[in-house]
């Protein structure tokens, strides 16, 4: 089997399970966007990165190529798609979490694309960390405050 193949494989089933980590979690809060929506943003990232890598290895010789400008182009594009998912209400705003996890998986990606897997794996435990723990001391924290005014 083709080296480039296997990790080409690794690659991919490496942003599945990353993305789809913190997708399941927003999956289990009901949000908007979920296991399917950050697998499917992972993976575009993922292989955009591949793609611009690819490119630049293939034709760098014959004309000037920059990788980095592919991946400006996901952030850029990602970033406008987080945008559709705020939503701002009379007294509040909905969705910020869910559109930076969005931009971060994107950049969770764009990693894993380009081959730095152990930036990776630490960011996608570090977001499903927050995104968990500190929910916890969130709610410790507007509870304690909540009890504070109310007296």
């Amino acid at each position: 089997m083709d080296p480039n193949l296997l990790e080409l494989i690794l690659k991919i089933s490496l942003t599945i399970v990353l993305s789809g980590i913190i997708g399941a979690e927003r999956e289990l809060r009901h949000k908007g966007a979920g296991l399917r929506t950050h697998v499917l943003v992972c993976l575009g990232s993922t292989l955009i990165a591949i793609t611009s890598i690819y490119l630049f290895d293939k034709y760098n010789s014959i004309t000037t190529i920059d990788p980095t400008r592919m991946i400006t182009g996901i952030i850029q594009g990602v970033g406008f798609l987080c945008a559709g998912t705020i939503i701002r209400g009379s007294s509040q705003i909905s969705g910020l979490t869910t559109a930076a996890t969005l931009w971060v998986v994107s950049g969770i990606g764009i990693a894993v694309g380009s081959g730095y897997y152990i930036a990776a794996i630490i960011t996608s435990l570090t977001v499903f960390f927050v995104l968990t723990i500190t929910r916890v001391i969130e709610k410790k924290i507007h509870k304690m405050f909540k009890s504070d005014s109310g007296g």
